[in-house]
């Protein structure tokens, strides 16, 4: 069964270890059949990316903003374009542009990238390349258990990198933007590979650890805090040895919802 840990790709507002000042909102659905491989999984994400673009492309602001850029930028020579629809379907690689004058078009988006719709068009037209980065980290196998996950944290890195780099002019915009992103989807897992050791603390048979440990000074530190009470279940479960299914009996909740919690919790404030 697939559990979509990562629901919203990137949201409006910033947000601490997240995507920044970003201008789409997506919600990942994810669909897996009995026997097949992250290869071959059917993303819903991707399908509700598309038909919102579908909409948002094709829009009067849309209309506008896709004449206003070929009018900024007429060297291109990209002639009459009914919206920004039209011009991401331009950029797709069997289009009739070259690959050079495909890369001068994603070069201006990328300086254009301060507009939200140009923003949201230059997003749509990297959909394939994020999809590849996926790919060649293997969607996080071995350490992300949902595939879905990768890729809506791939996107939200993606789109954070567009809005870092908006106004800049690089000749090869697409391949550097995908190869800033690998790294970072590659930081990401490296990060989410040591959450796993740490985690694996509250699954690891009941042995307290010693007391005097910097995680033990970390987690006092949050003592009246807004996290007490994760840090305070961390330290029962780390340094005291209680069993998750206890903490969770004491807590009024599910032991799976309070792990995720406390995974959560490890990867952004501990780790």
């Amino acid at each position: 069964m697939c559990v979509v840990k990562c629901v919203a790709v990137v949201t409006m507002t910033g947000m601490r270890n997240g995507a920044r000042r970003c201008v789409v909102r997506v919600t990942a659905v994810c669909v897996v059949r009995p026997g097949l491989s992250a290869m071959t999984l059917h993303y819903d994400l991707l399908d509700h990316m598309r038909q919102e673009w579908r909409s948002t492309g094709r829009s009067a602001r849309a209309r506008t903003a896709a004449d206003e850029f070929i009018r900024r930028h007429d060297e291109l020579q990209l002639g009459n374009l009914e919206d920004l629809y039209a011009l991401v379907v331009l950029l797709e690689a069997h289009s009739v542009l070259s690959v050079e004058r495909r890369a001068a078009v994603v070069r201006a988006m990328l300086e254009e990238g301060h507009d939200p719709l140009i923003h949201r068009a230059l997003l749509q037209t990297l959909i394939p390349g994020i999809v590849s980065v996926c790919r060649q980290l293997r969607f996080g196998s071995g350490i992300v258990r949902d595939p879905s996950e990768t890729l809506a944290t791939a996107l939200g890195l993606a789109s954070e990198l567009l809005t870092d780099w908006s106004g800049q002019s690089r000749q090869y915009a697409a391949p550097d933007l995908l190869s800033a992103l690998r790294g970072r989807l590659r930081r990401w897992l490296l990060k989410e590979k040591a959450a796993l050791g740490f985690v694996s603390l509250y699954e690891a048979p009941d042995i307290a650890a010693t007391a005097s440990s910097p995680l033990a000074l970390r987690l006092d530190s949050y003592r009246g805090g807004e996290h007490e009470r994760l840090a305070r279940l961390t330290y029962a479960r780390v340094f005291e040895g209680r069993s998750l299914r206890e903490l969770a009996r004491n807590d009024h909740s599910a032991p799976s919802s309070l792990q995720a919690e406390l995974r959560h919790f490890a990867v952004r404030f501990l780790i």
